[in-house]
């Protein structure tokens, strides 16, 4: 009754998601904690009994005082830790490459394959100071604290940051992933029940940050259409302008629509040029880049040309 009141206001979704990496992440937590406590639990209990059994006032407890050494309790000591350390990192090495969140699905839950013909639905998650926006490329939509997908469908999420760095999470779908400027990172995901769920900030940013929650809609494929039905009716359009309004920072935004997008636009902020005249930094990159490999090839060219002249001066 104590641990039940004790937890009453916690949110176990964590412990009962509702999402299938969620739900491999969360059986990996299990087995773990259940493999360490092999160990925690005799060790606590036999602390107990010592403690009780070789009191002061039990003169009936065996003494020993020239006992040093005992094989059998030497091979428990170390060979019960050391299985258990062996399983550990077994279970580690195997999910940290099942559960990469920049690797595609290959199942919807675990008795369902991804179909070879269901394309993932795609969402460009941008972490605005104190919001979220959501960008859907391929219906043309966005919006602002709010996001939506299909019950067992894969989604692919591409995470990056205005400026301050965020952590994207939603517990019922799968693990947290950090959002930075300038960077993009990756989310695999899929939900497998209908509901609403909590999104929300992982990475403190400031002073809005206990507010830069969302909620995520695990809807139908007709209701998702719906939903984005209802996007394309709010009439409002995603610029270029519109966002450099959006990106300033503010707090306890409401759910806003946009019912089109500059295309150009995610790829305008992950590079850092959705200002107009700015060069952008991959634009940056590959031309310093390209300057270095012709500084290198004419470096390489005066060493070979000198070398040549070396050479027949020699001769």
């Amino acid at each position: 009754m104590l641990v039940a009141a004790l937890l009453s206001g916690c949110d176990a979704v964590v412990m009962s998601p509702s999402g299938d990496v969620a739900v491999q992440q969360r059986d990996l937590l299990v087995w773990s904690t259940i493999l360490m406590l092999l160990v925690i639990v005799p060790v606590i209990v036999l602390t107990l009994w010592f403690a009780w059994r070789y009191r002061d006032s039990n003169t009936e407890a065996t003494y020993k005082p020239d006992w040093t050494h005992s094989t059998v309790l030497e091979l428990v000591i170390w060979a019960v830790p050391l299985l258990i350390i062996i399983a550990l990192g077994a279970m580690t090495w195997v999910y940290t490459h099942k559960l990469d969140p920049y690797r595609p699905l290959d199942r919807i839950d675990a008795s369902t394959p991804v179909p070879a013909d269901l394309e993932p639905l795609t969402v460009e998650v941008v972490a605005l100071d104190w919001k979220w926006l959501f960008i859907y490329p391929e219906q043309g939509i966005a919006t602002v604290n709010e996001l939506a997908a299909p019950v067992d469908h894969p989604i692919r999420f591409k995470i990056t940051a205005s400026t301050m760095m965020n952590s994207f999470f939603i517990p019922a779908m799968a693990g947290q992933i950090y959002a930075m400027a300038g960077m993009e990172t990756k989310l695999h995901g899929v939900i497998n029940e209908p509901g609403v769920y909590q999104g929300l900030s992982a990475n403190y940013s400031g002073a809005g940050y206990s507010h830069m929650k969302f909620q995520f809609h695990g809807l139908s494929e007709a209701d998702f259409q719906a939903w984005v039905d209802k996007n394309k009716a709010s009439g409002n359009t995603l610029s270029r302008e519109v966002y450099k309004a959006l990106e300033v920072p503010s707090i306890k935004d409401p759910v806003t629509r946009y019912a089109s997008v500059d295309p150009t636009l995610y790829h305008a902020i992950l590079n850092r040029c959705v200002d107009p005249g700015t060069v952008c930094m991959e634009d940056m990159m590959y031309h310093s880049g390209h300057g270095k490999q012709e500084a290198d090839a004419a470096e390489g060219h005066d060493a070979h040309a000198g070398h040549a002249q070396h050479g027949g001066h020699h001769e």
